[in-house]
């Protein structure tokens, strides 16, 4: 990009003078580089309505951004509304979507804010500072809800994990991941690692948080209030990260463009941890009117959406902008997307102190402006007005596309490619070969070579991480009142089925944290897609949404927020369409958590739910057939909550010594997984009417494996009977093998090869 204004000639051209309003409108032929700037023909020629002239380069600089894909959420809105329309009553819910991140009541005073969003372009060019500074990120809107973070989770995407450029990206993500927030002391307590070529070139790197408050620490990103003051704090404002979550996440990777190196954000971490320290002192002393972090379109999104939320407009001065390269043009300063920096609307007799106390966290504080009668945004250069909008129709008027979408020829053979026709085990040893060949496989082996690069239990709050179902924090030491929060999103099933899919990722996280005893309250999503250009992508992303509001009104949990990432392809070919879901819930005493470990002999196994032959997306035929085809396991919602509200209460009431969500890989993996956490072995038998493949494989949903011991037995199968779910006596914990009688016994030593083994020799 030129370090000269844009607007005032053809990109790299040296103007003939600053490209002020004045001069925008006085010259209305110029030639401005709207295409390089990621604007298509049509969305400048609204511009130039919008402001009945043509826009000044600053202008054109901060419509490009806000009116992105990324921020402007153009080809998504009009189906995200579902969410709005469909939602279900939450007398938990405080704050909705439309703000930094949600925020639900948790009881006991408390509120509990979270996100997950995504940085998956800039992890591909750049993997440790492209996933550094999602983590940077997605914090940032946790400390602007007024919340002290106090997790994150990282639910990540790979392509295939044997492939060259695998060895690249991951351990730069992870080292990303594992690097920013071991330096911010927050533990990362959950997410997932999948394997698959169709994210080769277009890794999904996802990033989530949740932050504590009191419900009277809530803040909004508003700026309200004539004369008050607008503080940008935090670092200065670099050249990195021009166009970056904003631009580079609103195309799809080509070969033939140039390289976007340049765009990738880069994050210090110990800088972020002043700014959270900072931030929270500023609000606990109620200095602070209205809060906005500095994210994608940077300074851009920050002064226009503060303004557009609140009742004034805003005027702001870009020569008080604290810069660490003098050479920047204002074009560049308000595009920038440089990490760790805040907007805070401040009253003018509190600004002594909210600079006070920058100055106490050796955090640079300046003035740049303030808020105004009316509802313009005035930026100023060198004396000069360089833009003069209104600012909703930079933050919240862009444009809305109502794009074409049509069900893939393809889809019906796809699903006509029925995996349940797949030939199974022809005898008990080829049985056995497959169970360790599943269990070995990238994405059903163990990840502590990813995740033993995170702390998961700094702060000394955490009492399930990865690898449980779900991480659970406490978040009070008096009473034992707790959090968990699980994400999942299987892009296999949602190819097959994409309004199912979306529905079974769903019902995996809901799942997951009623497993561990905690309640579900509510969703936020991160939704990755291909390019919205295309009509099957479209069919795709309006089908998942469709399914995921649908879903959410059966569960009772509404949605809070969460982030579209489209694009994600390369060349014509795009990812598997992967809503990744993420629930929390809340539990009323973290003593009273069920972990997954079968650590006890002679507890017995009881299988809840009811199994059915279905194999379609199943790990299963990825992994011994490399197939995929068919349909996705079928979703019962009401069998999911009857299921979520067995588990809680044996929890709550010491029923179960252990649980386990059955979902990728079926049962035979959750046992597996189960008996190696406890170092216990099982004994297993097949229940009658079903045969071992589909007994072991299976991927049906609404089920769980539980450990109960013998004195809770009657019990808990009276509590399942009365409620009216299915639960089979399936084994007992014993011994130091999984035995499937009549079939295979697999030492435990034999399956802790196996499953340990895989991604340390595949990235070694």
């Amino acid at each position: 990009m030129s370090r000269t204004p844009s607007g005032a000639g053809s990109p790299g051209a040296a103007p003939s003078k600053l490209d002020t309003v004045e001069h925008a409108a006085a010259t209305p032929d110029i030639e401005q580089p709207w295409a390089e700037l990621g604007l298509k023909k049509d969305e400048y020629e609204r511009v130039r309505e919008v402001l009945g002239r043509r826009p000044t380069g600053a202008e054109l600089a901060m419509y490009s951004v806000m009116w992105s894909e990324h921020c402007s959420y153009k080809s998504s809105k009009k189906h995200l509304r579902q969410f709005g329309e469909k939602a279900p009553h939450s007398d938990a819910l405080l704050v909705g979507i439309g703000e930094n991140a949600g925020v639900v009541d948790i009881g006991q005073g408390y509120a509990v804010t979270f996100k997950v969003e995504s940085h998956n372009h800039p992890s591909y060019v750049e993997p440790y500072q492209g996933a550094a500074t999602g983590v940077g990120g997605i914090v940032r809107d946790i400390i602007a809800m007024g919340a002290r973070p106090v997790a994150v989770v990282d639910p990540l995407r790979f392509g295939a994990a044997d492939h060259p450029d695998t060895k690249r990206v991951l351990p730069g993500v992870v080292a990303g991941i594992g690097g920013y927030g071991n330096c911010l002391g927050l533990p990362n307590i959950g997410g997932e690692t999948v394997f698959d070529a169709c994210y080769q070139g277009n890794p999904l790197v996802n990033a989530g948080a949740i932050g504590v408050m009191r419900h009277d620490d809530i803040h909004l990103a508003k700026a309200s209030g004539a004369g008050n003051k607008v503080i940008l704090y935090g670092a200065r404002t670099g050249g990195d990260g021009i166009g970056g979550a904003s631009i580079l996440a609103s195309e799809t990777f080509d070969d033939a463009k140039p390289s976007k190196r340049p765009a990738v954000q880069v994050g210090d971490p110990f800088q972020e941890k002043l700014l959270i320290e900072c931030t929270l002192e500023a609000f606990a002393e109620k200095l602070v009117v209205g809060m906005q972090d500095l994210g994608a379109a940077g300074l851009s999104c920050a002064t226009s959406e503060l303004a557009s939320n609140g009742s004034g407009g805003m005027r702001v001065t870009l020569d008080d902008v604290p810069l660490r390269d003098s050479t920047l043009s204002p074009e560049e300063i308000l595009m920038s997307e440089s990490q760790e920096r805040m907007c805070a609307v401040v009253e003018p007799e509190k600004v002594a102190r909210f600079l006070e106390i920058c100055d106490k966290w050796d955090v640079i504080a300046t003035v740049i402006g303030e808020v105004t009668d009316g509802d313009r945004l005035e930026i100023y250069w060198h004396g000069e007005k360089i833009v003069d909008v209104d600012a909703r129709t930079v933050a919240h008027e862009g444009p809305v596309y109502d794009r074409p979408y049509r069900r893939p020829q393809w889809q019906d053979a796809l699903q006509a490619d029925d995996a349940n026709a797949l030939p199974r085990a022809a005898d008990s040893a080829e049985l056995r070969a497959q169970v360790l060949k599943l269990v070995a496989s990238p994405n059903q082996a163990s990840k502590a070579w990813i995740t033993s690069q995170y702390d998961h239990f700094v702060q000394g709050n955490t009492v399930l991480a990865q690898p449980e179902d779900s991480g659970m924090l406490r978040v009070d030491e008096e009473t034992g009142l707790g959090i968990a929060l699980a994400t999942d999103g299987n892009g296999r099933y949602t190819k097959l089925d994409p309004y199912t899919g979306a529905q079974l990722a769903l019902a995996e996280a809901y799942r997951n944290v009623a497993t561990t005893g905690a309640r579900p309250l509510a969703v936020s999503d991160c939704l990755n897609f291909g390019s919205p250009e295309d009509p099957a992508v479209m069919w795709q992303f309006t089908e998942a949404i469709r399914g995921l509001a649908d879903a959410c009104q059966v569960l009772g949990t509404p949605v809070t927020g969460g982030n579209v990432s489209l694009y994600n392809q390369t060349g014509e070919a795009a990812i598997h369409p992967t809503p990744v879901i993420a629930v929390l819930g809340v539990i009323d005493d973290v003593a009273r958590r069920t972990p997954s470990a079968f650590a006890e002999e002679g507890h017995q196994l009881y299988l809840l739910g009811e199994t059915a032959e279905e194999f379609g997306g199943s790990a299963w035929s990825q992994v011994v057939h490399d197939h995929l085809g068919g349909l996705p396991p079928k979703v019962d919602l009401e069998r999911e909550r009857l299921l979520a509200d067995v588990l809680i209460a044996a929890s709550r009431d010491g029923m179960i010594a252990a649980a386990h969500d059955l979902s990728d890989g079926g049962l035979i993996q959750a046992v597996t997984e189960s008996c190696l956490r406890g170092g216990r072995g099982a004994r297993l038998v097949v229940p009658a009417g079903l045969s071992a493949s589909t007994f072991l494989f299976s991927e049906s949903a609404g089920r769980a494996v539980v450990a109960v011991p013998r004195s809770e037995e009657a019990r808990f199968t009276g509590m399942c009977g009365a409620r009216g779910l299915p639960a089979a006596r399936i084994g007992v914990v014993d011994g130091d093998a999984v035995e499937v009688q009549g079939e295979f016994s697999l030492p435990l030593s034999e399956l802790r090869d196996a499953y340990e083994a895989t991604i340390p020799g595949l990235l070694a």
